[in-house]
């Protein structure tokens, strides 16, 4: 199986009545308003893919989708998750993808135990040979953050996987203008609805740099308007004491990566020559304590969301290690959140809505620089608001760990974005750590 570049669509994309005489259904991944993803097993070479079955909508064409298609086609690096197959029925389109097991990348640094800036370098270099790969072909991945860097297997010395190609872009003339992407990753001229290029994926990755040498965003504000004005001026320090023990070759790869000025701000190829990201100033330091503190911290609502299905891969694929060898005496990885709410706050538990929807909410600390560092405030995410685009209620702030359409960030701070949701209240895109569900 897998795709053969050369191909036109015609003699790639397959035709099935029956999706089931190719592949074994092994399990679902997850599922969303509008597709499915399941664990499957191809029925000639007996391997193992993901298969993310979509829906078709009767008189509606569906873009996204085909821009999914139509990006994902190009590619083929070691380091992105890749689309091997595409199948076609009377009722479904279905995309074989690439099976990753490894899970998303703050788990494997929480269960470390030991990291240091070498790890952190080690990750941003392979993300930087699949953006520059992407780069070179044209296409802007335009939504890099943590969550989208998976590892492809439980080795220990597992590479790293980009996924989530829904807001990618092929370049046509080098200039895109749609705002789109997730807010605490999003470079300033996408708030400031400025024509942009793919430096803005540049820009991203200097923010996931900086995330994982301390363990909290660059940027953090207890307003939306604030932390867009904050983004939009590149007002962002190396605090003390988080920072004491990071080399100012680290912090000079973030500076470059996180200039302003997308014309001045390196590009992938000049990142892949630094010396931080080639491997001579990086430090040896034991950064775990600090660094996994303020993750728990920072990002435990993406773990309650995403537990059951960063896990579901990883506990299946440890299954059929275990039918297949004597070690059943194993037991199948557990995620755990751990509460790291302050003393002095009130706590704060996930309620559980009629519907069965979960409404997390997050307790912002005070500043204080002998605490790991926050910068959420209350927030509140009801996954059964019907919602479509952009609205524009105050006291409504959305987790900005979630792509949102970013039109009228600029022009009217003081409303404050939300995520895009289906329509019909159904819920927003699920991760399954091999590709959305839409």
């Amino acid at each position: 199986m897998g795709r053969k570049e050369g191909q036109d669509s015609s003699t790639w994309k397959k035709v099935t009545d029956n999706i089931r005489d190719v592949f074994e259904f092994t399990e679902v991944l997850g599922s969303g308003a509008f597709s499915e993803v399941f664990l499957v097993k191809e029925r000639k070479t007996g391997k193992l893919f993901a298969l993310k079955c979509v829906k078709k909508m009767p008189d509606h064409r569906d873009n996204n989708l085909e821009n999914e298609i139509s990006v994902l086609r190009r590619i083929k690096h070691e380091n992105i998750v890749a689309l091997e197959d595409f199948y076609e029925s009377r009722t479904h389109y279905y995309l074989v993808m690439q099976l990753v097991s490894g899970g998303e990348l703050f788990d494997r640094i929480l269960d470390r135990g030991v990291y240091t800036e070498k790890d952190a370098s080690l990750v941003i270099r392979q993300v930087l040979d699949a953006v520059n790969y992407l780069h070179q072909i044209g296409i802007v991945h335009r939504d890099l953050k943590p969550e989208n860097l998976l590892y492809y297997s439980q080795d220990e010395n597992s590479k790293i996987m980009i996924s989530d190609f829904g807001l990618s872009k092929i370049e046509d003339n080098g200039i895109m203008a749609t705002a789109c992407g997730t807010p605490g990753y999003v470079a300033p001229e996408v708030l400031a609805q400025k024509p942009y290029s793919k430096s803005v994926d540049c820009w991203s990755i200097g923010v996931i740099t900086y995330i994982l040498l301390c363990g909290y965003p660059p940027f953090y504000e207890e307003t939306e308007s604030r932390l867009f004005a904050k983004i939009m001026k590149a007002e962002y320090e190396f605090d003390s004491p988080f920072w004491d023990d990071i080399s100012d070759s680290a912090k000079d790869f973030i500076r470059n990566m996180m200039r302003k000025n997308p014309e001045v701000r390196y590009t992938t190829e000049q990142a892949l020559r630094h010396p931080w990201i080639v491997g001579k100033t990086a430090r040896s330091h034991d950064i775990y304590y600090s660094v996994s503190i303020n993750i728990q911290k920072n990002f435990a609502k993406s773990k309650w969301r995403q537990a059951f299905n960063a896990a579901v891969v990883i506990n299946h694929m440890k299954k059929l290690q275990l039918a297949h060898s004597e070690m059943t005496n194993k037991t199948l990885p557990v995620i755990n959140v751990t509460d790291v709410s302050e003393p002095h706050s009130p706590k704060k538990t996930p309620s559980v809505e009629p519907n069965g929807n979960v409404e997390n909410f997050i307790p912002v600390p005070k500043h204080n620089h002998n605490e790991p560092k926050s910068h959420y405030h209350a927030l509140r995410v009801s996954h059964s608001e019907p919602v479509h685009g952009l609205i524009g209620e105050k006291g409504k702030p959305n987790y900005l760990s979630e792509p949102a359409n970013l039109n009228g960030a600029a022009r009217n701070q003081n409303v404050a974005p939300t995520l895009i949701l289906p329509v019909n209240g159904q819920s927003p895109p699920l991760h399954t750590g091999v590709c959305s569900i839409m």
